[in-house]
């Protein structure tokens, strides 16, 4: 399934997170981060994230908007073995394939479970849209797939992370974005914002981000610079140093 690296334009991602337990504040969500964490460092881009209920149409909804959009979608939560775990489902009908029992699944299910202990609720976890490649699960065993250019992982952090682990190797990856941070303190931002727009426009290449930092010494500012060009970065960031320098003087 790896593609192989090309100078076309970077891989572009985004992540689905599935489950009414985010939405209603009951669980926080830590996959996405990780997530873009992890694709930053394998120059991914990760360009949208977003979450949606338990409910059929609007998972199926937001898959096909998504892989229509991006190189990959990574899917978390729904996976598991009781009634409201429909992600395959739902992704079997976005794919317009059937979900089955899949006995590669059943396998890696019967290497943690005896046969006595896989009831239908657990068997759930072996349903597998056909034509899927299985991704494994080191902690638990049930299986995440991957069709198309969807990958689909469980909710639970540690397991998405031996999930992530798994597939990572196999993406199309490209120059990692280096990232660096200008610390600006207390300046106020409407201080050096039209200025830094004039850096940002001079650099390309490089994206520029202004962000409070909010802390027991009151607001602090940070300029984020990013880019895949080392050079033009190293210029950027020059720039927004000399430009803080001179208004810290002022």
């Amino acid at each position: 399934m790896k593609e192989p690296e090309t100078g076309e334009a970077p891989a572009t991602a985004a992540v689905l997170v599935i489950g009414d337990e985010i939405l209603s504040g009951r669980t926080q969500d830590t996959n996405t981060r990780y997530i873009a964490t992890y694709l930053a460092q394998i120059g991914v881009d990760l360009r949208e994230a977003r979450v949606v209920p338990d409910v059929e149409e609007e998972i199926v909804a937001a898959v096909n908007a998504l892989r229509a959009r991006y190189t990959y979608l990574f899917t978390t939560g729904g996976i598991g073995p009781t009634h409201d775990d429909i992600t395959a489902d739902s992704v079997g009908r976005a794919f317009g394939v059937e979900v089955i029992e899949d006995p590669r699944a059943m396998a890696m299910l019967r290497e943690r479970f005896a046969e006595e202990e896989l009831n239908p609720a657990r068997r759930r976890m072996a349903r597998i849209p056909r034509g899927a490649e299985l991704v494994c699960n080191a902690i638990s065993k049930a299986p995440g797939f991957w069709i198309g250019n969807v990958i689909v992982m469980a909710g639970v952090p540690v397991i998405m992370q031996s999930m992530m682990d798994t597939v990572g190797p196999q993406l199309r990856s490209g120059a990692r974005v280096e990232v660096e941070t200008v610390e600006a303190g207390s300046i106020p931002e409407g201080s050096y914002a039209m200025r830094l727009e004039e850096i940002a426009a001079a650099h390309p290449g490089v994206s520029v981000g202004s962000y409070p930092n909010f802390s027991g010494q009151g607001v602090r500012n940070q300029i984020v610079l990013r880019s895949r060009d080392v050079a033009s970065l190293a210029s950027a960031k020059a720039a927004v140093r000399a430009l803080l320098a001179e208004l810290a003087g002022a």
